[in-house]
């Protein structure tokens, strides 16, 4: 990984304390797993409608640095953005079928809520005043999705019984998809496997 220079900006500098950030584009735990894969499924739903969460998602800008840098929502469920650092800080949103916004936040705490209307994966969010800051928000119309952790492990919790198609997106490796069938009880592993280039 490479390392990320905050110099440019003596705030996030100070906020670091002196800690050297490394890019988190490509985020390798113990046996090669890989962090912040975003998994869904992407077809076998049966054309449910699947109740939206009340409960927000937060993408917070914390010590110049997004965090997490791969999150979902559902479609219409809200995504709150939040500024914990004492700095000005942006919101930049390039999402190609949902709406972009670019907003400022200049107030530590200040907070900027969005929802998305149709599902994309993914939405890039960027900060104009510091640009190694990143993350990715990916938008489906259901509750089946997870981010993979620091093990490379992830978890779709209630996926009714059937055979579904399954994506992973990563930011550098792209999208990979498997076909799996899930059974009335008990759980499935799956398996992913990108290629080391």
């Amino acid at each position: 990984m490479d390392v990320i220079r905050l110099d440019g900006d003596p705030k996030c500098v100070a906020l670091s304390l002196g800690e050297e950030r490394r890019t988190e584009h490509l985020v390798v735990g113990e046996g090669n797993r890989l962090r912040n894969v975003f998994v869904y499924v992407k077809d076998g739903l049966q054309g449910g409608l699947y109740p939206v969460p009340a409960e927000p998602v937060v993408l917070d800008q914390q010590k110049c640095w997004y965090v997490p840098r791969v999150i979902g929502v559902q479609v219409g469920q809200q995504l709150t953005i939040r500024n914990s650092d004492p700095l000005l800080h942006n919101v930049r949103a390039e999402g190609q079928i949902n709406q972009p916004f670019d907003v400022g936040t200049p107030i530590q705490g200040m907070e900027v809520k969005r929802t998305f209307s149709t599902r994309e994966v993914m939405v890039p969010f960027k900060c104009n005043v510091h640009a190694w800051m990143n993350a990715f928000v990916g938008v489906v119309e259901h509750p089946f999705f997870a981010v993979t952790d620091s093990d490379g492990r992830f978890a779709i919790p209630k996926l009714p019984p059937g055979t579904y198609t399954l994506e992973i997106w990563h930011e550098r490796l792209g999208l990979q998809t498997q076909q799996v069938t899930v059974a009335a009880k008990g759980t499935k592993d799956v398996t992913f496997t990108y290629k080391a280039s």
